[in-house]
C-alpha cells in the first residue's frame, strides 16, 4: 500500500503539467442562512461543521495570513479586484484582523494598469489550448508559479477570488496543519464515488476523506499549499482530459481537483460555514466574513426574487463584462434580503472612493 501510494503521488505530481473557479449558475441554495443541512436532515448551527478530533478545542492559529487571489487582465476581473482590495484595506486595519500582506496573482503573462494600485505578481498563463476553453485551469498553475517565485513573510495563505468582499476583519480560521475552508453544498464527493475513485484510489481510504470544498476560500499553511498545488494542477488536467469527469463536474471540476489533491496529501480541512455567504440564497451577513457575489440577484419591485428571469431590479456582475458598474447603483426595493442590500452598498462605497473608477 505504501509503495502504491508513493507511485500514485509521483505519477500525479509529475504527470501532465500545468492547470479559478469561475461560477456555478442556476444552483439553488438550500438550508437557512444560519444552518447547513447534513445528510440526515438536521441543521448544524455551530459555525464549525467538521474538525479533526484532536483540534476541536483549538479553533484558530492566531497567526497572520497572506491574501492571494488569481486574476486576469480583463476589465470584468479588474473592477472586481479593485473592490476586493478596497475592502481588504478597510478590514485589515480593524481589531480582530489577522490579515497580512496581499498579492494579486495576474496570470495574463504581462503587466496591466493596476500594478501601482494593487500589489501584483505576474505569472504565465497555460500554454495555448491546454485549458481546452476552461479558463479556471490557470488558477492552480498560477499558484504553482507564485509559490515558487514569491517571498511570503506570513506562514499562512488565504486563497481568495476577485468577487469576494470582506465583510469584517478576518481572523486566521486555520489551525496548524488543518486548513480552514468553506463547505459548498454542490461539491459532493460521496455522491460521485465512481468518478472520484479514478483519481483517489481505495488504498487512500474512504471517499469521505475528500472534503466538500473548492480551493477558495481556504486559509492554509504555505508549506502545505506548496505541496498540494502541483498535484491540484495535474489532477485538474487529468479530470479535464477524462470525458466522463469533465461532463459530470463541468465548471466545478477545478474545485473537485483541489479537494482530491488535498486528500491525496492527507490534508483535511476545518469546514467553516461562517467563512462565506452567497447572495441571494444566503439572506443575512451577520457573523459571516466574506460575501461572494457569484450569483445574479434579480427581484421585482415587490422585493420578490425572480431568479432565472431578469428582474425589474437586478445586480449581476456579468452585466459589467466590459467595464466597471456605474457609481451610486440604485439600492434594491423594500423586502429584498439584507445580504443583497449590503452587497450593493459595499460596491457603491468602493466605487465612490477608488480613484479613476471609470477607467478600470
Amino acid at each position: 500500500m505504501g509503495r502504491a501510494s508513493t507511485f500514485l503521488i509521483i505519477f500525479i505530481v509529475l504527470g501532465s503539467s500545468f492547470a479559478t473557479y469561475n461560477l456555478v449558475t442556476m444552483l439553488r441554495r438550500y438550508g437557512s442562512s444560519e444552518g447547513v443541512a447534513v445528510p440526515d436532515g438536521r441543521l448544524l448551527f455551530d459555525p464549525i461543521l467538521e474538525m479533526p478530533d484532536h483540534v476541536k478545542n483549538r479553533k484558530t492559529s492566531k497567526a497572520p495570513f497572506h491574501v492571494a487571489l488569481t486574476a486576469t487582465d480583463a476589465p470584468y476581473n479588474k473592477w472586481q479586484c479593485r473592490v476586493m482590495y478596497y475592502w481588504y484595506k478597510q478590514q485589515k486595519k480593524l481589531p480582530g484582523s489577522e490579515m497580512g500582506g496581499f498579492t494579486r496573482i495576474l496570470h495574463s503573462g504581462k503587466s496591466d494598469n493596476l500594478m501601482d494600485e494593487i500589489p501584483t505578481v505576474v505569472v504565465d498563463p497555460l500554454a495555448a489550448g491546454l485549458d481546452r476553453g476552461y479558463v479556471v485551469l490557470n488558477r492552480p498553475w498560477a499558484f504553482v508559479q507564485w509559490l515558487e517565485k514569491a517571498k511570503i513573510e506570513e506562514e499562512y495563505v488565504l486563497m481568495a477570488e476577485p468577487d469576494h468582499i470582506f465583510l469584517r476583519p478576518l481572523p486566521n480560521l486555520a489551525y496548524g496543519g488543518h486548513p480552514a475552508a468553506f463547505p459548498f453544498f454542490y461539491i459532493k464527493p460521496d455522491q460521485n464515488e465512481k468518478i472520484i475513485r479514478k483519481f483517489y484510489p481505495e488504498e487512500y481510504g474512504p471517499v469521505t476523506n475528500v472534503d466538500p470544498i473548492g480551493n477558495s476560500p481556504v486559509i492554509i499553511r504555505k508549506d502545505l499549499i506548496a505541496k498540494i498545488a502541483p498535484t491540484w494542477m495535474n489532477v485538474s488536467l487529468k479530470m479535464k482530459e477524462d470525458p466522463e469527469t469533465d461532463k459530470a463536474f463541468g465548471w466545478v471540476l477545478e474545485m473537485y481537483a483541489y479537494a482530491v489533491a488535498s486528500a491525496l496529501h492527507g490534508v483535511r480541512h476545518i469546514l467553516r460555514k461562517d467563512f462565506m455567504l452567497q447572495p441571494p440564497w444566503d439572506l443575512e451577513t451577520r457573523k459571516k466574513y466574506i460575501l461572494h457575489y457569484t450569483y445574479g440577484c434579480d427581484y421585482n419591485m415587490k422585493g420578490e426574487l425572480t431568479y432565472g428571469k431578469i428582474g425589474e431590479w437586478r445586480f449581476d456582475k456579468r452585466s459589467h463584462l466590459r467595464g466597471p458598474p456605474p457609481k451610486n447603483l440604485p439600492l434594491p426595493p423594500p423586502g429584498v434580503p439584507e445580504s443583497v442590500v449590503t452587497l450593493v452598498k459595499m460596491v457603491n462605497e468602493a466605487s465612490a472612493n477608488i480613484p479613476n473608477w471609470e477607467t478600470t
